[in-house]
């Protein structure tokens, strides 16, 4: 038989940091059953006093010549009846190890003061990050949540790998830089974000929550500057929502009040359109003076927009969408041999009143694969082709080999 592609996830919420690295260590290497070439470990905030300790106790039980992850408010990972956990702001380690034949492994650390221009040429972003644009990498990263230039970082890797899927997140559970870890081999960084591209004989596929349910009509912006909308559809933007809200139920009006967004459509080619081509942007206010409204991207005239809502019920509705499109798309296809999940702290029990949710219904369409991750502050992950940094969103990611 040839030697194949194998991944293995081990959850641990012991409260004593040595008890939970050798139990994770313990049941992810007797699982995978193959020499391991890549770690991903996730650690919960509440080990925040010991995460400079992380590192050496893995070293000490663990040979694995490359291993990236963050810390974060909560961490997903498989426990020992194979049943995929969302730990939420308990103490808990979940480690992903993989046994990737024929892939490239490469990892970098970088600030984003130390960027090429976004004019660069890509050439200038090959070289930087020291990873070939051939074949096609695939990249996971993690960044702290206080990193200006993350947005950049994504612009540069679709800008010079195109084809390439991009996906992670942000480090969370802490409200200051010293409250955040990123692990990259053996060293624990504070700033900037660790990334790993993986080449060769491997596949990532995404699936992106953002958790939202379009309402009304998509509308074309007729003027704009920057991210104010001036005009939709030749009208007052102010005017159009008010009519827009006029026509909802009384239980999405008050839904209307607190969890409306923007749904920005991706491909303006595409003629109809549905969840899952837009970007949702948070709308950031509106002046009532001028009816002009304020979102959180920029935008331009010709775009088109839908306006989406927001709540358990949306998300839920969303994720199951997603999940049956993926299932029917990739019909075929080799099977899935592992996934990660990266989900915004604003999800889990705090949206849905429940733990698990997210993971189990995505266990429901893939079964049986282990499944490592964690809450983000910010999920990095792919909208028609481009990479963005979202909010409220859980990004999947499916492996398999080629």
């Amino acid at each position: 038989m040839a030697d194949q592609m194998q991944w293995a996830n081990a959850l641990s919420t012991h409260h004593s940091l040595e008890a939970a690295v050798t139990d994770v260590v313990q049941k992810a290497v007797s699982s995978l059953k193959a020499p391991a070439d890549l770690g991903l470990v996730f650690i919960s905030s509440a080990f925040t006093s010991e995460y400079s300790r992380l590192l050496p106790l893995l070293a000490e039980k663990l040979s694995i010549p490359v291993l990236i992850g963050c810390s974060a408010a909560g961490v997903v990972g498989t426990n020992s009846d194979s049943q995929t956990q969302e730990i939420e702001s308990e103490p808990a380690i979940s480690l992903t190890l993989a046994h990737l034949p024929g892939v490239d492994i490469r990892t970098f650390h970088v600030m984003g003061d130390q960027l090429p221009d976004l004019d660069s040429s890509p050439d200038a972003w090959i070289d930087f990050l020291g990873v070939p644009p051939s074949p096609a990498p695939q990249f996971l990263l993690f960044s702290s949540a206080f990193s200006a230039g993350t947005n950049d970082l994504l612009q540069g890797l679709d800008f010079a790998y195109p084809g390439s899927v991009v996906v992670g997140g942000q480090a969370s559970g802490g409200f200051a830089s010293d409250r955040m870890a990123l692990f990259c081999n053996d060293q624990l960084y504070r700033q900037g974000t660790v990334g790993v591209a993986l080449s060769g004989d491997i596949v990532l596929e995404t699936i992106v929550a953002q958790g939202c349910r379009p309402i009304g009509e998509p509308l074309q912006v007729t003027k704009a500057e920057r991210n104010i909308v001036l005009e939709l559809d030749d009208q007052v933007p102010l005017k159009v929502l008010r009519d827009l809200i006029d026509s909802l139920s009384d239980q999405e009006k008050m839904l209307a009040q607190h969890s409306l967004f923007v749904g920005l459509a991706m491909d303006e080619f595409k003629l109809s359109l549905k969840q899952g081509d837009f970007l949702i942007r948070n709308l950031l206010g509106v002046d009532p003076a001028a009816g002009a409204i304020a979102i959180g991207d920029r935008i331009r005239a010709g775009q088109r927009l839908q306006f989406h809502l927001r709540d358990s019920q949306a998300s839920a509705e969303d994720l199951e969408f997603l999940l049956k499109e993926y299932q029917y798309q990739s019909n075929g296809e080799s099977s899935p041999l592992a996934a990660l999940m990266f989900s915004c702290v604003g999800r889990g029990t705090g949206l849905y009143g429940q733990p698990n949710f997210d993971s189990h219904l995505f266990s429901r369409y893939f079964h049986d694969i282990p499944m490592g991750g964690c809450f983000c502050g910010g999920e990095i992950g792919p909208v028609s082709g481009k990479t963005f940094l979202h909010g409220y969103t859980s990004v999947f990611t499916i492996c398999r080999s080629k």
